[in-house]
């Protein structure tokens, strides 16, 4: 019979294979900022610019399969969760898209 030490061992690594222990330390961690946040404080309003900075930090972190950091840059942002369009992004910055590979 397996031990209890044995048995947390398996759920671990079973969660981070499933990229779900990772997924709950981002969100914890994300939740924790918001609750540490000064309230009377307020966050300056997001920019158009600082809009599309973000969003190209979010393209990045989510190109690179940075998942977690890419929630947690969404929840102390105040960035929307739905992307912007790729087309939308494209045409603000005046970048191109190579077809190859679909990088901005």
């Amino acid at each position: 019979m397996a031990t209890v030490a044995e048995l947390k061992a398996v759920l671990k690594d079973t969660l981070e294979k499933r990229g779900v222990l990772g997924h709950l330390k981002a969100r914890i961690r994300a939740e924790v900022f918001n609750a540490l946040e000064d309230e009377s404080e307020s966050r300056p309003s997001l920019s158009h610019e600082n809009l599309l900075i973000n969003e190209l930090i979010r393209e990045y972190l989510e190109f690179n399969k940075y998942k977690y950091t890419a929630s947690v840059l969404i929840a102390e942002s105040g960035q929307p969760v739905v992307p912007l369009d790729r087309q939308f992004l494209i045409r603000e910055l005046n970048a191109f898209e190579e077809s190859k590979d679909n990088t901005i």
